[in-house]
């Protein structure tokens, strides 16, 4: 078909297919799972690398101080007051021993204890409770103080127990009135465990029990210890 003189040619518009959405968005999402699978790769190597570090480290340490368990130990006790009085029943100011199973107990002790560090470093004591047992009935607590002990050396630290009428019941009551009165030695256990880290460049150690088990003999009459026991060395004064 010819064109008239002057007259415009209309070409039908070039067609071209709709680009399908992830023609642009295919390469730019492979790229960021690509970039994210690099990062978690070098996350997971740095801190296998610095696990490994601190193995390397701790490996060091342990090989160049080679720490030794602290010593915590019952050096001395002395005794200031004890007491065994039977409760009064009957109401008419006499002591009955047989109508009420039950005695009331005072005590007021100091105890010395004997802290050894053998390490090249210094330890970090933290404050600990250790429990007066009479036949395995709580009287009371002596409190350890939290305290710091340089390195190869030996420290005293101080504690007191102190009880007022403590009301022993049942048979526990009859076992107490007997030692005091009839054997004149009143047994009581001293328990419980004291934790300690070692501190090296700014660094703290796990913690670390030490464990206290004393066993004392108090006489009533003389107010005084007549024996001591601590693990497996006794002491008799």
């Amino acid at each position: 078909m010819t064109n008239r003189p002057g007259e415009r040619r209309h070409y039908p518009p070039h067609h071209q297919p709709p680009l399908a959405a992830d023609h642009y968005m295919g390469p730019s999402s492979s790229s960021s799972a690509a970039s994210l699978k690099g990062c978690c790769c070098c996350l997971f190597l740095l801190l296998i690398f610095l696990a490994l570090l601190a193995v390397a480290i701790a490996l060091v340490i342990i090989l160049a101080v080679r720490p030794k368990k602290p010593e915590f130990d019952l050096q001395r006790v002395g005794v200031e007051y004890l007491l065994v009085a039977p409760t009064d029943s009957s109401g008419d100011g006499v002591t009955s021993y047989s109508a009420s199973p039950a005695a009331y107990l005072s005590l007021n002790t100091t105890l010395l204890f004997t802290a050894v560090n053998p390490n090249k470093v210094g330890i970090k004591y933290g404050a600990a409770d250790l429990y007066v047992l009479y036949r395995g009935v709580p009287l009371g607590i002596a409190v350890v103080p939290g305290f710091e002990q340089p390195e190869h050396s030996t420290r005293l630290v101080e504690s007191r127990v102190s009880v007022s009428r403590f009301n022993v019941l049942q048979s526990d009551a009859v076992d107490l009135v007997r030692d005091a009165s009839v054997n004149d030695r009143v047994e009581l256990r001293i328990t419980g465990d004291v934790g300690a880290k070692i501190r090296l460049l700014g660094f703290t150690s796990p913690r670390v029990q030490v464990s206290v088990d004393c066993v004392i003999v108090i006489s009533p009459r003389r107010q005084s210890l007549s024996y001591k026991q601590c693990g497996v060395d006794g002491l008799n004064v």
